[in-house]
């Protein structure tokens, strides 16, 4: 045998118990979340430049100095930690290994492309990239994550899990409007002499946006009221669904019609990649409904 191979081989023997990968899956997705949120509060701060180097804030020593640099650089430890969870969720996944290479080869590209945002000033549309990448990354986590379920067979109808898809592709549709709504209008990010540019028209972002909402919701509402009249298993996910929606509209309209504090937007930010990770979980719980073991 190739001694070279060997480390490989051992890896992939390593296993862990169902429930305790469950968990670790689970862990998986909520740091994803979690970078989304401490990276949007180093946009909305202005604190994108806090360490002009990286991966330390000066050119021989880790050590932020400034208030901006501390933030900047907390986000780096949790993009850190989140490597390394996304690494160990890559090992111990026996069977799912392509999914959660995929999950981890996405996650550590952010490395780079941070360093390359940061070298580039805060170019709008690699901010865009960076979160764009994120939210791709948290649906493959999701679907790793509920994978890691046991299975049993659905009766739903055929064109359950084909709206299902309608409801996905336009919550997809919903986070890219959104963020490129935020991206265009009046909102935090600047910090002294950096003026943060915009990447469009605020109204045409809004219109999209609200469009986009609107699909969003009509076809979520014809599932949902299946659900409720049939008593399906999926309904819990839909409620649970159904009240963050509510939360992330009631901030949206707060954010539109305020002056917009950073920590509103940061809220929004936040909450916007948790209902991602539910209508991803939803959607999947259409196609591969879950019992629990």
């Amino acid at each position: 045998m190739d001694v070279g191979a060997q480390p490989f081989s051992r890896l992939s023997s390593l296993s862990l118990p169902a429930e305790w990968f469950r968990r670790l899956a689970i862990a998986n997705v909520g740091m994803l979340v979690l970078i989304v949120a401490t990276g949007a509060t180093v946009r909305l701060t202005g604190s994108g430049l806090g360490c002009e180097h990286w991966p330390g804030c000066q050119v021989h020593h880790f050590e932020p100095r400034s208030y901006h640099g501390v933030i900047e650089f907390s986000n780096r430890v949790v993009a850190s930690l989140t490597i390394l969870t996304t690494l160990f969720t890559l090992v111990f996944a026996r069977g799912r290994r392509v999914l959660a290479g995929t999950v981890f080869a996405g996650t550590l590209a952010q490395a780079p492309l941070g360093a390359i945002t940061i070298h580039y000033h805060l170019n709008p549309w690699l901010v865009l990239s960076h979160f764009l990448l994120s939210i791709v990354v948290i649906a493959l986590a999701v679907i790793l994550a509920a994978d890691a379920w046991p299975r049993e067979r659905t009766h739903l109808p055929a064109w359950m899990p084909r709206l299902g898809l309608l409801v996905g592709f336009a919550a997809g549709v919903l986070i890219v409007s959104g963020t490129l709504a935020t991206a265009s209008g009046k909102y935090p990010g600047s910090s002294g002499d950096t003026i943060v540019p915009r990447v469009w028209a605020f109204d045409s972002a809004v219109y999209w946006h609200v469009r986009a909402t609107a699909v969003f919701g009509i076809s979520f509402a014809l599932l949902l009221v299946w659900l409720v009249r049939n008593r399906a298993p999926q309904l819990r996910g839909a409620l649970v669904l159904l009240g963050l929606l509510a939360i992330q509209m009631t901030i949206g309209e707060v954010q539109y019609r305020t002056t917009l504090p950073w920590w509103l937007v940061l809220a929004h930010v936040a909450t916007a990649a948790t209902v991602w990770s539910v209508v991803v979980a939803f959607v999947f719980s259409l196609w591969r409904p879950r019992r629990m073991p």
